[in-house]
């Protein structure tokens, strides 16, 4: 059962943006100095979420954005008939909240699918520093980028077929986690495979029979949620998406 609480404040006067592992991931290389101490001094305190609980609500107000520390979440929508469907998954360096800008109110909830760190950025003060800095006001109109490219990805997966999209699933998963530092062969699925299923439009039993044809063909073994990819070229092969 999914928990609304148990969400745990920190200090962050020793977590330095500067000395962080996911500084190359969430912030602009070319940063000068100064912005990087001038980011420093908006980012308030770090949000500790237990596996389970929320860190946004749909409906809930904006007004800051998250910066994933260390952790995995995922977001989705409820359906007026009460179905949950996933829209993403997100991991270490990744962006929460940003779908509230728009209307001052989040649209989706944001679940913890680990025990969870996060940095808040108020969103006042992240419009202030963008209207002196130039280079973070690029970072912010990459994030926004970021995110239009990732959903316009999800749409096109929602037009191959089964095997296509869970190989598409694995290859851009691997390839943000080679991203981040952790290998590209070796991985723990932080989601469930009915959760794989929510968010590419397949069932159950599908994912579990794609799971077979690609562990029976040689391309990966899987054991619980421990995945290891034997033969990335055959999955690009697959995909027809490059590496």
């Amino acid at each position: 059962m999914l928990m609304k609480t148990q969400v745990r404040d920190q200090n962050m006067s020793n977590i330095a943006c500067s000395k962080c592992h996911t500084r190359k991931i969430c912030l602009p290389m070319d940063m000068t100095e100064k912005d990087i101490n001038d980011f420093e001094s908006i980012v308030l305190l770090r949000k500790a979420i237990k596996k389970g609980n929320y860190l946004i609500s749909a409906g809930m107000g904006f007004n800051a954005i998250f910066i994933i520390r260390t952790g995995f979440f995922k977001t989705s929508i409820i359906s007026p008939s009460g179905q949950e469907h996933l829209l993403g998954f997100r991991m270490t360096g990744d962006t929460l909240g940003m779908d509230g800008i728009p209307t001052r109110q989040h649209l989706s909830d944001t679940v913890a699918l680990e025990d969870s760190n996060v940095c808040v950025i108020p969103f006042t003060e992240i419009e202030k520093m963008a209207s002196v800095s130039p280079v973070f006001l690029n970072h912010i109109f990459q994030l926004l980028s970021r995110e239009l490219v990732r959903e316009n990805f999800n749409l096109l997966m929602l037009q191959m077929s089964a095997e296509e999209r869970l190989a598409s699933f694995l290859q851009n998963l691997t390839k943000n986690l080679q991203i981040r530092g952790f290998s590209s062969s070796e991985v723990l699925l932080r989601m469930t495979r009915q959760e794989i299923g929510q968010f590419l439009g397949l069932k159950l039993e599908t994912i579990s029979r794609m799971f077979a044809k690609l562990s029976k063909s040689g391309v990966v073994s899987i054991n619980r949620r421990h995945l290891h990819i034997l033969n990335s070229a055959a999955l690009q092969k697959i995909t027809g998406i490059p590496n």
